[in-house]
């Protein structure tokens, strides 16, 4: 996003930060948005409640797509629901 404003993203600095580490959009701009509002600190030791998805089984993984609104994932293999998944 460079060169664009985004009246949305709260702190675009941090929004930029996550790009550039792998972070998908939307989760860029839920991190930065939440930073903006509670605090860096705060964001930062809120942590995640789910586990890893390689440790997840193939009928989760379909319904946690389901459920985000993929689509085409009933022929993907676990990798791919993965990565998939992670870049939503």
């Amino acid at each position: 996003m460079p060169g664009k404003k985004n009246p949305s993203l709260k702190d675009p600095e941090l929004y930029e930060e996550l790009r550039e580490d792998g972070a998908s959009k939307q989760k860029a701009a839920r991190i930065s948005n939440a930073a903006a509002q509670k605090g860096r600190s705060a964001v930062g030791r809120k942590g995640g409640k789910s586990g890893d998805y390689d440790d997840w089984t193939v009928p989760q993984l379909k319904a946690r797509a389901k459920e985000i609104g993929l689509t085409g994932y009933s022929a993907k293999k676990k990798s791919e629901l993965i990565s998939a998944l992670r870049n939503s």
